[in-house]
């Protein structure tokens, strides 16, 4: 398999998987095939970026999509897109738009549609995630 290939292969496995907060850099090297660090440096060449760099951009572009869109909070989004620290996905975000999660809102909302309830994003997200080690969380009054 040629070069550009295994290159493209690692980014589709990205493209794909980008909130899933367990998606790393040996996972995505080894959808490529390279060691973590020669991968680093084929993807810089090919895309102009590191994976990381380019992850973080994906989760961004989605994360400014749903703070538009979604009735969710800042730390429901954070999770969504693949963050595990509110604080992290706070600075990343304000580095990359220059506001913060809830003034990008606050600017952007009202600018189209109307917001789309939580709930439907969440499940449209993939639904909601079960408790470590159990099966997924039940309202009390749901039927089994």
């Amino acid at each position: 398999m040629d070069k550009t290939r295994q290159i493209r292969l690692a980014k589709d496995a990205m493209d794909r998987d980008w909130a899933d907060p367990g998606l790393d850099l040996d996972t995505v090297a080894a959808h490529a095939g390279y060691s973590r660090y020669h991968f680093i440096r084929a993807f810089k060449e090919a895309y102009g970026e590191t994976p990381g760099q380019y992850l973080t951009h994906r989760r961004m572009e989605r994360a400014e999509d749903l703070l538009r869109t979604a009735n969710l909070s800042v730390t429901e989004i954070c999770h969504l897109v693949g963050f595990s620290s509110v604080g992290t996905f706070s600075a990343r975000f304000k580095t990359w738009t220059g506001l913060t999660p809830s003034e990008y809102r606050a600017k952007h909302v009202g600018r189209g549609t109307a917001l789309i309830p939580g709930c439907y994003a969440m499940l449209w997200a993939g639904g909601f995630r079960s408790a470590p080690g159990g099966d997924r969380q039940r309202n009390s009054g749901e039927a089994g």
